[in-house]
């Protein structure tokens, strides 16, 4: 794996190198009330393109931003300018938030080289980097989408782990709702946690500046959460979001048995088969 991110002076330097795609890969929970499409068109890094995972997304179902087939992404993505052979530069508005999972989702898709804006767009304009403002027509491009199922997991697979400890799952959620303390952010979802699942908020990667922690504070936090990293994890979220910064964190220590439970617990807590841990 290429060093999976990039500083903004990187950045700066190689903005107008041929081979180079920078994406916008903002999204925000529905609590956070921010809109990533308005945001990206008052101000974006010169010449990115806005990757909106809720549009590129499987439409078959209710579920949020699961992953599409391979021709509906190579399509959606070769209409971004995208390719499978150059290096993508994905950033998001929080700092680091949404833009693990589009590194996730270019990933599990093919690409050979995604890295991530350390710091992301706060860094940038922190920084003083130019702004574009408006919206963009990328050049079409093709992307050859070659989809990796190791890297994914769904439903079935999850209850499977869970029942015969083949690999561990951790739980990006907040230690409230993963207890079933506190409420999800979907309305009419329950909280609460899988059975056997461990707790890892996603923000306990984070250092207070929002950029990912050091790998030797990425082992330690996985090591308080009780995860066994020798076994291969699983990692979940509220909607696969989050989880993808675990996904991050795990791929900076060098752990490549990694998969994602796509969909995650939006999946989990709606179906009636489903066993549901609380702390109540």
């Amino acid at each position: 794996m290429s060093q999976p991110f990039v500083s903004t002076s990187w950045l700066q330097e190689h903005l107008n190198d041929p081979n180079l795609v920078v994406v916008d890969g903002s999204w925000y929970l529905p609590t956070q009330n921010r809109d990533p499409k308005a945001e990206f068109i008052a101000g974006h890094i010169p010449g990115a393109v806005q990757f909106d995972i809720d549009a590129i997304a499987d439409k078959s179902t209710a579920l949020p931003h699961m992953l599409p087939d391979e021709k509906q992404f190579a399509k959606a993505a070769g209409a971004l300018g995208l390719s499978a052979d150059k290096t993508i530069v994905v950033y998001d508005g929080a700092g680091l938030f949404a833009a693990p999972r589009v590194w996730w989702t270019l990933s599990v898709f093919g690409a050979k080289d995604v890295r991530i804006l350390d710091g992301g767009l706060p860094a940038w304009k922190r920084e003083g980097h130019p702004m574009k403002t408006g919206d963009t027509h990328p050049t079409p491009a093709k992307f050859e989408a070659r989809f990796d199922g190791e890297r994914v997991r769904d439903f079935d697979a999850v209850a499977s782990i869970l029942t015969d400890d083949s690999a561990c799952v951790v739980d990006a959620r907040s230690a409230g709702r993963f207890a079933g303390t506190a409420p999800e952010p979907r309305p009419g979802l329950l909280s609460g946690h899988m059975p056997g699942a461990r707790n890892l908020p996603f923000d306990r990667l984070l250092g207070a500046d929002g950029r990912i922690a050091e790998p030797h504070a990425i082992r330690k936090a996985f090591a308080d959460a009780g995860v066994d990293l020798d076994l291969p994890i699983v990692t979940t979220c509220g909607s696969g979001v989050t989880a993808a910064i675990l996904v991050f964190g795990l791929a900076l220590i060098g752990k490549k048995d990694v998969a994602l439970y796509d969909g995650s617990w939006t999946d989990w807590a709606q179906r009636d088969d489903a066993p549901i841990v609380t702390d109540r």
